[in-house]
């Protein structure tokens, strides 16, 4: 069953006192209002998208502007920030566990190169079109994963969080989830996770297809209902459709670039591209199907030959007129991964004016946004529903 969303979620106003750690991480008065803003429902076992705040802060791959990206670490920091939802993105091993880990190239982001008795796992793949070489998570069982450790995925812009290289392994979703419950005991409310499949077309070719096995454990844990703390995504509608199938989870279809093509369409020939799928009969296709869309930022508000931003497009209001929430991605405090009005001095790694970006981008409705900083975004959404 597909839950459809009518109208345009309002603003939620912040609840609560400072969530557990915020004092330890120097977060006080307005910051530690932030990091509270209200998560919908008690427990950990239920929820309902109509209860996220607006805007929602999406804590993207955890806290990864602060720890190494998709490690319990990078979930735990993101969720004592504040972020009302952390997000995972699932590849497979060889022998079918799920595991959280942003592309299933685990080259830069763990310590396999280190391990002289995986030297002959290197290799060559074409995915999704793109030639890659390195080390892949479906070449591994999962007890060879589990020997491997996380490293920082760009110390070149964060040197500060190769600190904690070798600190975490990689997580298994299952262990994710467990996480997840037990936050949600403590806290007393529920622990919202935002769930991507990774290359599926690729994967099932493989006979390592993602959405069966993610749904038995949804089911597992209860996770499988329009009114679950949980939304899944995917860059391929194919499998959005595929899990619509499977549960009444609430579903995301990610959009990039106007002139790409999801990969499931070019499988099977779908001429469709992105800028078809935002025009208003492409996403009146997608709400048939998926509660929302995660749009590039520049599917918002693009930018000119400079980097600088200019108008936004009207993608914001399609989108709500057919009823489907848009969560962005992704901002970053850095320099280099900002509009060029709102960088500031020279240093590529320094932090920009984001606070300004955040402001452009929360004045044209969007619902939620996902950032590598959830404390700068919380911040900015408090600012934002002061005004």
């Amino acid at each position: 069953m597909t839950e459809r969303v009518t109208g345009t979620p309002g603003r939620r106003t912040l609840l609560g006192a400072a969530v557990l750690g915020t004092a330890a991480l120097g977060l006080t008065g307005t910051a530690a209002q932030a990091a509270e803003r209200g998560r919908g429902g008690s427990g950990s076992g239920h929820g309902s998208l109509r209860d996220l705040p607006v805007p929602t802060v999406i804590g993207h791959r955890g806290a990864s502007g602060y720890r190494p990206e998709h490690t319990l670490g990078s979930y735990q920091l993101a969720l004592d920030l504040g972020a009302h939802i952390v997000e995972q993105d699932l590849v497979p091993t060889k022998d079918g566990h799920l595991v959280c880990r942003h592309e299933n190239d685990i080259t830069g982001t763990t310590d396999v190169a280190d391990h002289p008795e995986f030297a002959g796992r290197r290799t060559t793949k074409t995915i999704d079109g793109v030639s890659s070489t390195g080390w892949f998570t479906e070449d591994f069982t999962l007890a060879e994963l589990k020997t491997l450790r996380a490293t920082e995925r760009i110390p070149g812009n964060r040197p500060d969080n190769t600190l904690y290289d070798g600190r975490w392994t990689v997580p298994t979703f299952e262990e994710v989830l467990r996480w997840a419950d037990q936050e949600g005991r403590k806290r007393r409310k529920p622990v919202w996770l935002y769930v991507e499949t990774k290359h599926p077309t690729y994967f099932r070719s493989l006979g390592l297809g993602l959405e069966e096995p993610l749904a038995r454990l949804l089911r597992r844990h209860g996770r499988d209902r329009r009114t679950s703390p949980l939304i899944l995504q995917s860059f391929e509608p194919g499998s959005i459709q595929r899990l619509a199938r499977l549960v009444d989870t609430p579903r995301i279809v990610l959009l990039s670039g106007p002139t790409s093509r999801p990969w499931d369409f070019v499988e099977s020939g779908d001429p469709r591209t992105v800028a078809d799928l935002i025009k208003p009969a492409g996403l009146k296709w997608i709400a048939s199907y998926a509660q929302g869309i995660g749009p590039t930022l520049d599917l918002i508000i693009p930018k000119d030959a400079a980097g600088r931003l200019t108008r936004p497009t009207t993608l914001v209001k399609d989108a709500h007129a057919r009823g489907l929430r848009l969560h962005p991605y992704t901002l970053r405090n850095e320099n280099s991964f900002l509009p060029a009005d709102f960088r500031r001095g020279t240093d590529p790694n320094a932090y920009g004016d984001v606070f300004g970006a955040y402001a452009a981008y929360f004045a044209t409705g969007i619902d939620g946004i996902f950032t590598d900083h959830p404390d700068t975004a919380l911040l900015a959404a408090a600012d934002f529903d002061g005004r």
